[in-house]
């Protein structure tokens, strides 16, 4: 048991003292507290669906202070514009799209339709960090185009599955339609956690309706994807491995997943949760990209996502960021502006690779 890693080996280990964790995240970590397990939810996900908004909500406060918090020490991003869209989305309301590009360019350019992160219930892409995330994406020399699609609990929710996919998908085939006056020379998905699930979604749904060919390629970082978070599967390790670190598997992601899917009936519906989906469903896709983080809960449902693509016949590049727990190569700016830095440039060489 001693040689497994993480809480494999040793059932209380904390991220703070696992030695796999960079210094810097363990730092950074500590300074809310969260260099050791988090507090449990004072709920479960047999909670009723009112308690459980209202959990969604206090937690979509917390998480809003990440961004000022773990970037604000970094110098803003100059030779950037931003420009706001509004469009029509397939359900009759209204979606609005953050549009990042270079003040300079040669031509058209790569555009990363970003999906952000939040489990799907939760948080906004006009949220300080993931403006900042679209500030560098445009700094490196692409459109980062960022989708305010419906939650399924908090500011904007309740919508549940499938709401915030459908306004993905309807930003997505905007942004096709429209590339030409928007520079674009292809069309990227990428997304982060709740945005890497719908990322993928996007691409298995416009796969089903035909224009998959419109979608040059997908970048899903740390995607929350299997639903599988109640009783959590041999087959997936690192729900226990890292269970407690930065995120609490049994307890909040069971409980995420309930406001995004009440009543349960897309518990396996690849569109909800892409990890089910079979090997045929991912035939014809284009080229991914699936980044991981080591010490990250969701790692291993990722891989066993990106190991399908490669069952299927799609290229497919499988990334892990060690020493970094979910997410931490887009929220720890300040503190590991390298390893923050390393993964824009490889969202850009990837676009440019297309």
């Amino acid at each position: 048991m001693a040689n497994l890693p993480g809480r494999l080996g040793d059932p209380n280990m904390q991220i703070g003292d696992d030695p796999r964790a960079d210094p810097r995240l363990v730092a950074a970590l500590r300074t809310i507290e969260l260099d050791k397990a988090p507090p449990p939810l004072p709920i479960d996900a047999s909670a009723p669906m009112e308690a459980i908004l209202e959990v969604c909500a206090a937690a979509e406060e917390g998480f809003n202070q990440l961004g000022p918090m773990f970037m604000g020490s970094t110098p803003a991003v100059q030779g950037v514009t931003r420009t706001t869209e509004t469009i029509a989305g397939v359900d009759g309301n209204e979606i609005n799209l953050y549009v990042h590009r270079p003040d300079k360019a040669d031509g058209p350019l790569p555009a990363i339709v970003h999906t952000h992160g939040g489990g799907m219930v939760m948080l906004e892409a006009s949220n300080p960090g993931y403006t900042r995330w679209r500030d560098d994406l445009a700094a490196a020399g692409l459109i980062a185009i960022g989708v305010e699609f419906r939650n399924g609990a908090g500011v904007l929710g309740p919508h549940p599955f499938p709401a915030g996919l459908n306004d993905c998908v309807s930003a997505a085939r905007w942004v096709v339609d429209n590339a030409g006056s928007l520079g674009a020379s292809k069309v990227i998905m990428s997304g982060e956690s709740g945005g890497g699930n719908l990322s993928l979604a996007v691409g298995l749904q416009a796969r089903q309706d035909g224009w998959i060919g419109d979608i040059a390629g997908i970048y899903a970082q740390c995607p929350y994807i299997s639903n599988m978070y109640h009783e959590p599967p041999d087959e997936l390790p690192s729900l226990t491995e890292n269970d407690g670190y930065f995120l609490d598997v049994g307890n909040q992601m069971a409980t995420l997943a309930v406001a995004y899917d009440p009543d349960g009936a897309n518990a396996t519906n690849p569109l909800a949760w892409p990890y089910h989906a079979e090997v045929a469903d991912l035939e014809g896709l284009p080229p991914h990209v699936i980044s991981v983080n080591e010490l990250d809960p969701l790692r291993d449902e990722g891989l066993s996502y990106y190991r399908k693509l490669l069952a299927a016949g799609v290229s497919a590049v499988g990334r892990t960021v060690n020493g970094t727990c979910h997410a931490g190569d887009c929220i720890f700016l300040d503190a590991m502006p390298d390893v923050y830095a390393s993964t824009i440039a490889d969202i850009k060489s990837f676009a440019d690779s297309l």
